[in-house]
């Protein structure tokens, strides 16, 4: 359900829209509820079913670059869900004040995704 990215705004993802398909390398454009009408255009930079999906985007000569990580880990009969965004580059100092604050968004993804996995 993770890479199935054209159904995440169909399960209270906090995603309005998402265009591109999961494979390592392809571009994906996401529209986000937080800063709805802003597309944020995303390389699919690391695949390792069924644990670890890695997005990452950002500004041209790593002025600015956004790292999210979505991990997955066995325990026992659930499995754990991690989502990390971190920010890097000469420009994150003033960028940094533009960031909305992603944590309501973020556990709106998590409990969208919960949901939808225990629900089938």
């Amino acid at each position: 359900m993770l890479t199935d990215v054209s159904a995440w705004p169909r399960w209270e993802s906090g995603v309005e829209s998402v265009t591109g398909s999961i494979a390592a390398g392809n571009k994906l454009t996401i529209v986000s509820a937080v800063t709805p009408g802003r597309a944020f255009p995303v390389k699919v930079t690391a695949l390792e079913p069924p644990t670890r999906l890695v997005f990452s985007g950002g500004m041209p000569l790593g002025l600015f670059r956004g790292v999210r990580t979505y991990s997955l880990t066995p325990d026992g009969q659930s499995t754990l869900f991690h989502m990390r965004e971190e920010y890097t580059g000469p420009m994150l100092g003033a960028i940094w004040k533009s960031i909305p604050n992603l944590a309501p968004s973020f556990q709106q993804f998590a409990d969208g995704l919960k949901k939808k996995v225990e629900s089938g």
